[in-house]
């Protein structure tokens, strides 16, 4: 976790940045840090490297199947606690954003995404793997309804041009640029009052929340 002024940067780090358990306890650690922060404040999340975030450990899950559920289940309580943060959160998406690393961005309030090079993919019907009731949900209710389809049932690889024009993102930047614009779009968001973003939030989202929680 970095602080740039009002904004705190949240680095998932340089690997593929799949969602061990590990992984999952630091990224929840952090997002204690941002939430007890007395003050003005927006999270960005970001990466560096080729991924954002490759989403699933599926190394991890082959070695410890009888954990699948409550795995699984943590995930989707993570994904539930950031899209009702009680901040502005933007998503800086310099890479490959694939599975539920996707969705970890569409949690988020905003994403930019690098112009040049990586792909917004929801590869699950390739997979055989079907969605969560509350993953599903969430892609509904944050992407617009013919897109969410195609996302879904296709595993479309949507380049930053195409995300944009697809409203899976809010903008691009070119190489080097990503985290700077999800910076400057995060800070003159940073004064919202924290209980009031965070009510207005869970109250757009409860059904979306609701179950992503009734899974975990």
């Amino acid at each position: 976790m970095q602080r740039d002024g009002d904004v705190f940067i949240l680095d998932l780090g340089a690997d593929e940045n799949r969602f061990h358990p590990d992984r999952l306890a630091a990224i929840n650690a952090s997002l204690d840090e941002v939430e007890a922060f007395d003050g003005p404040k927006a999270l960005v999340t970001s990466a560096t490297g080729k991924f954002f975030s490759n989403g699933l450990d599926t190394d991890w899950l082959g070695e410890h199947p009888d954990q699948w559920q409550t795995y699984v289940a943590d995930v989707e309580a993570l994904l539930a606690r950031v899209l009702v943060f009680p901040a502005p959160t933007v998503a800086a998406v310099q890479g490959h954003n694939f599975g539920a690393g996707a969705m970890l961005a569409l949690a988020h309030d905003f994403r930019i995404m690098r112009a040049d090079r990586g792909y917004f993919c929801l590869p699950e019907v390739d997979l055989g793997l079907p969605f969560t009731a509350g993953m599903a949900a969430l892609v509904q209710g944050r992407l617009e309804k013919q897109t969410a389809h195609e996302a879904m049932t296709t595993g479309r690889r949507y380049g930053g041009a195409d995300a944009a024009a697809a409203r899976i993102v809010d903008a691009v930047a070119d190489e080097g640029k990503v985290l700077a614009a999800a910076v400057e779009l995060a800070r003159p968001l940073a004064g919202k009052p924290a209980e009031t973003l965070g009510t207005i939030k869970s109250r757009m989202y409860a059904e979306v929340v609701r179950a992503l929680r009734d899974g975990a």
